[in-house]
């Protein structure tokens, strides 16, 4: 192992953090797609944060910070650095008053959404189900069936890269369509302030149940992936001009289009990151080529090999 990165793991176990070393991506993953990094790091609170993060940055290490890994595609031959997992060490949720609750980056959206009906709260119903973490979901303003986060976020805290700490309003966000101040500025994402509405339990959870029931009979959620591979364009639907280029049911060994939602890149089984790269480039260029649509990839494509994305 680098020193530098034995440096980071020495670290990491001091503040108590699980670590792993030759950990394998794919198991943090939904796509179950990525291969090994030298070290990867859970981390289990703020402190930790403040502690690895300006470290890593410190010693020139790459880094990455993984939520449930549920809008990630990673390359198969694995990535150099350290990957940071904000997740259920990083999970707590506590009520600020009557209507307000406010949640640690790693906490999953659906447990959020189950709190919320315990406390009889109404206006999360959206989210449940979307397979990922609040830090994730307010990354990218995540949305779904008529709701996003930046309707019901009030704030959120976040840190710079050298460890300072600042709470921005909901008017410092920068929230439009997949995207946030977040993807551009390079903070981490601490926690955030939740706004509800009083509802009746029973009401919110016969939404919620309903949603859920969409999301089973539409989407494949049988098999891996990142869930929507495409943004929408602005104009149509990704989906709708997929399917209208015939290209349902394609694949590239075992990654395919979906004949479910033809929004949907699955791995059938053994797909590795080399085949999802040449199928959704074949995806866009068909439908250029056919529609004049640009399809712009949802996840991020972490890989050595490629242009450094925006770490989260």
């Amino acid at each position: 192992m680098d020193s530098h990165i034995e440096n980071i793991s020495k670290e990491a176990q001091k503040l108590g953090c699980s670590v792993e070393t030759g950990a394998i991506l794919k198991d943090y993953t939904t796509f179950k797609i990525g291969g090994e990094c030298p070290l990867l790091v859970k981390l289990n609170g703020e402190e930790s944060f403040l502690r690895l993060i300006p470290l890593a940055e410190e010693l020139g290490v790459p880094y990455y910070i993984f939520g449930k890994g549920s809008n990630l595609i990673v390359d198969s031959d694995g990535i150099n650095g350290v990957v940071f997992v904000s997740g259920k060490d990083f999970s707590e949720l506590s009520c600020i008053d009557d209507n307000v609750i406010e949640c640690q980056a790693g906490i999953t959206l659906s447990r959020i959404c189950l709190a919320a009906l315990d406390k009889e709260l109404a206006g999360m119903e959206f989210a449940y189900g979307i397979p990922g973490t609040l830090g994730g979901a307010v990354f990218m303003n995540a949305g779904a069936y008529g709701g996003e986060m930046k309707d019901i976020i009030i704030s959120v805290k976040a840190m710079d890269r050298r460890g300072a700490v600042k709470r921005y309003s909901a008017n410092e966000l920068g929230f439009s369509y997949r995207r946030s101040r977040f993807t551009e500025s390079g903070e981490i994402i601490l926690s955030a302030e939740i706004r509800l509405e009083k509802g009746i339990s029973a009401e919110i959870k016969q939404k919620m149940d309903k949603l859920m029931e969409q999301r089973r009979s539409k989407q494949p959620l049988e098999f891996p992936s990142a869930g929507s591979t495409f943004k929408r364009p602005e104009g149509s639907y990704a989906s709708l001009l997929i399917e209208q280029c015939g290209l349902k049911g394609v694949h590239v060994g075992d990654a395919e289009v979906s004949t479910k939602h033809s929004g949907f890149i699955i791995n059938k089984g053994n797909a590795d990151f080399s085949q999802l790269m040449e199928l959704i480039e074949l995806v866009k260029n068909t439908v250029k080529e056919k529609t004049g649509y640009v399809l712009e990839c949802e996840p991020l494509i972490i890989s050595d090999k490629r242009e450094r994305n925006d770490r989260r």
